[in-house]
């Protein structure tokens, strides 16, 4: 068993905040891909990064989706994160797999 989190940006690269519909169209294409999700939505959390040493602190403000799936589909979750990159505006997305093990 796989947990898939997708680091989501509420905010295009540009600085203009991205529609709700954006990630609802997200919501309801995993919930239908994966048979739910659950969403951390309702505080964002901020992630920070530097480029390079002494580079300015970039900042995002984000939601974070998870998905729990049986096997993990590398180049579908690849080619999902290349998409999502492209409609939210981004140079770069972050989703991430860890293999858990339920009690």
């Amino acid at each position: 068993m796989h947990l898939v989190q997708l680091l989501l940006p509420l905010y295009a690269h540009d600085g203009e905040r991205l529609p709700a519909a954006l990630f609802g169209a997200v919501r309801a294409e995993l919930v239908q891909r994966f048979g739910g999700l659950t969403a951390y939505s309702r505080a964002p959390a901020t992630g920070l990064w530097a480029e390079g040493p002494g580079e300015g602190v970039e900042h995002d403000d984000i939601v974070v989706y998870e998905v729990m799936v049986a096997t993990l589909d590398r180049s579908w979750w690849q080619a999902y994160r290349e998409e999502l990159t492209a409609r939210m505006r981004q140079k770069e997305l972050v989703v991430r797999a860890q293999r858990i093990e339920t009690l």
